[in-house]
């Protein structure tokens, strides 16, 4: 699939649910790495959007203090932020929205792509892509509470067999999302193989809302193959940023 003439390029600024952002190239959210540093420096380097590390919506919901002290640190010079949530209950969920807009989030952003064992098994992460019924209402449940934009990082579906992005991408913007991200993998392929980034391109003509492609995107060429071949709205980089904000320049 190849991009229409109009395709903008990776330097002009979008928006996202009337958050401005200055380009189209976003720091994903590193489990374990993505702290206010680590954004900052990416922010500082160009990157349009930098997304917080995963934060449990029970932990908020319940007013963990080392969560509130840490994981919610936002520096001034890190606006726009995303703070990326992770959870399974609706309700939970909403409240730990309207915490995260407390602290100062500019977005808020939900966590469907995790593969790891201990989130899955939670029915959390990329575990929600097999109850699109429940990802309607999370969504619904947290954009209701907050005038701020609420996204979603997705997968491609639990496995070669499921693989519906394009179910959940349209339940999502259905449901309120202002956004989503798409990683270019199953649940299954966790970070193997490559990025199906045909995908990424269904999902775009499926939906009105911004998509941001991810996967397999280590160099300022690559970000500009993506943006041509599926059409998408932006390009978030991963792996490719480790110890390196530079890329982003």
């Amino acid at each position: 699939m190849s991009a229409t003439p109009e395709q903008p390029p990776l330097t002009e600024p979008f928006e996202i649910g009337g958050v401005r952002l200055a380009n189209r190239v976003l720091l994903a959210p590193l489990a374990g790495i993505g702290n206010w540093f680590v954004r900052l420096q990416a922010k500082r380097h160009g990157a349009g959007l930098a997304v917080s590390e995963m934060v449990s919506s029970f932990a908020l919901h319940y007013r963990n203090e080392r969560t509130l002290r840490d994981l919610m640190r936002i520096h001034p010079d890190e606006h726009p932020i995303s703070i990326q949530l992770f959870g399974h209950d609706a309700e939970v969920m909403r409240s730990g929205a309207a915490i995260a807009a407390e602290a100062g989030a500019d977005l808020i952003d939900i966590n469907m792509g995790c593969p790891v064992r201990k989130v899955v098994t939670r029915n959390a992460g990329a575990a929600l892509l097999q109850d699109v019924p429940l990802i309607e209402r999370i969504v619904s449940a947290m954009a209701s509470v907050s005038s701020l934009p609420v996204t979603a990082k997705i997968r491609l579906g639990w496995d070669g067999q499921s693989r519906n992005v394009v179910e959940v991408a349209k339940a999502l913007e259905g449901a309120g999302a202002k956004a989503v991200a798409i990683h270019a993998r199953t649940r299954a392929e966790k970070f193997e193989g490559h990025a199906h980034w045909d995908m990424i391109g269904a999902a775009k003509q499926a939906v009105g809302i911004p998509v941001i492609g991810n996967g397999d995107v280590r160099t300022a060429a690559d970000a500009v193959r993506m943006l041509r071949q599926t059409g998408c709205d932006g390009v978030m980089l991963g792996r490719a940023a480790f110890g390196d904000p530079w890329v982003f320049k």
